[in-house]
C-alpha cells in the first residue's frame, strides 16, 4: 500500500533520483513491455533486486477499507514467485489521464514473496492523489508497469532474540510484510511485539491477518492495537501510539525497532534528529530503523 506511501517507504532522494534517471527508459518500456520480458519468461523469481521494467495485469481487487484496496497482480507465469527480498519495495510507474509522464510511487507488497503466480499490493487512495487514484479505477485485465525494486533493511533471520514493529496507519505494510517472512521461515526464530495505530476500527488494515499470526503464533508474535477514535464497544485501546503507551506494551528485551507510520507519528517517536518518544524510553537511536 502507498505509504503515503506507503508513506515515505523509501527516502526521497533515492525515489527521485531513480525516477529522473529513468523517465526515459520508463517511457520507452511501456511501448517494449506489453507483456515481461523474455527473461522473465525465464525465471522463476521476478524481482531479483534492481532493474525489472515489467507489466503486470491486474487479477482481482478487493476493498479491504472505504479508501483501501488490495490490488492482485499476475506474474507472467503461474510457476513464478516474485522472488522479494524482506523489507522491499516495487516502484511504479503510472500514466493519470493526460499525464504525459509518469508518476513513480513506492508500494510494499503483503503477499508473501515466495507465493506462485501472484504479487498483491494494498492501496489507500488519497485526496487528488495521482498514484493512487489510478490505481484505485484499475480493472481486471489492466497493467501495472514496475520498473525496479527499492531495497530496504537487510534482515538476516535470528539477529535479534526479540524486535518491536511500530506501525500506523498504512505504514503497515512493510511491517506486515517483515513479520510474514520472518513467521514463513522455519529456521527464524525471532520473537516479535507489533504495536498498531490507526484512526478508527475500521482502518486497523489487516487485523484478520495479524490476529492469525497471534493465533498461529502465540510464543513468537504479539499485536497491541490503539484507535484515536474507537467505535461505541470497541475492545481496542483509545490513544495514540504515545509513550504511555509503549512503556506498558514493549518488552525490556527488545532489541530492535522498526517504526513505519505518518510523518507526524515517525518524528513524535524518532525525533529530528534522535530522541522522541523511543528515546526516552532509553532505545537507543542505533537501535531503530524507519522505513
Amino acid at each position: 500500500m502507498a505509504l503515503r506511501l506507503p508513506l515515505r517507504t523509501r527516502p526521497a532522494p533515492l525515489i527521485a533520483g531513480l525516477t529522473v534517471g529513468a523517465i526515459s527508459v520508463a517511457v520507452c518500456s511501456k511501448m517494449m513491455f506489453g507483456t515481461a520480458s523474455a527473461e522473465s519468461r525465464e525465471a522463476q523469481k521476478i524481482f531479483k533486486g534492481g532493474f525489472a521494467a515489467v507489466k503486470l495485469p491486474l487479477h482481482s481487487s478487493e476493498d479491504e477499507t472505504h479508501d483501501t484496496k488490495k490490488l492482485r497482480f499476475k506474474l507472467p507465469q503461474e510457476t513464478a514467485i516474485s522472488g522479494l527480498p524482506l523489507t522491499s519495495a516495487l516502484l511504479t510507474f503510472t500514466w493519470p489521464e493526460g499525464s504525459w509522464l509518469p508518476t513513480p510511487r513506492p508500494y510494499s507488497p503483503i503477499s508473501p514473496s515466495d507465493e506462485p503466480g501472484y504479487v498483491e499490493l494494498m492501496v489507500k487512495k488519497y485526496p487528488n492523489g495521482k498514484g493512487s487514484g489510478y490505481l484505485h479505477s484499475l480493472k481486471p485485465g489492466d497493467k501495472l508497469f514496475i520498473l525496479t525494486t527499492l531495497p530496504g533493511y537487510k534482515w538476516k533471520p535470528n539477529a535479534f532474540s526479540h524486535i518491536t514493529l511500530i506501525a500506523g496507519g498504512c505504514g503497515i505494510t512493510p511491517i506486515y510484510q517483515l513479520a510474514q517472512g520472518i513467521l514463513r521461515n522455519p529456521e527464524d526464530k525471532t520473537r516479535m511485539t507489533l504495536v498498531f495505530g490507526a484512526n478508527t476500527d475500521e482502518d486497523v488494515l489487516l487485523r484478520n491477518e495479524l490476529d492469525g499470526f497471534a493465533k498461529e503464533f502465540p510464543e513468537r508474535f504479539s499485536v497491541k492495537y490503539t484507535v484515536s477514535r474507537p467505535r461505541e464497544g470497541s475492545v481496542m485501546r483509545k490513544g495514540r501510539v504515545d509513550k504511555e503507551f509503549l512503556e506498558e506494551v514493549v518488552p525490556r528485551e527488545t532489541e530492535k525497532v522498526f517504526v513505519c507510520g505518518p510523518p507526524a507519528m515517525e518524528e513524535a517517536l524518532v525525533g529530528k534528529r534522535g530522541g522522541g518518544v523511543l528515546g526516552e524510553l532509553g532505545i537507543e537511536k542505533g537501535k531503530i530503523h524507519k522505513f
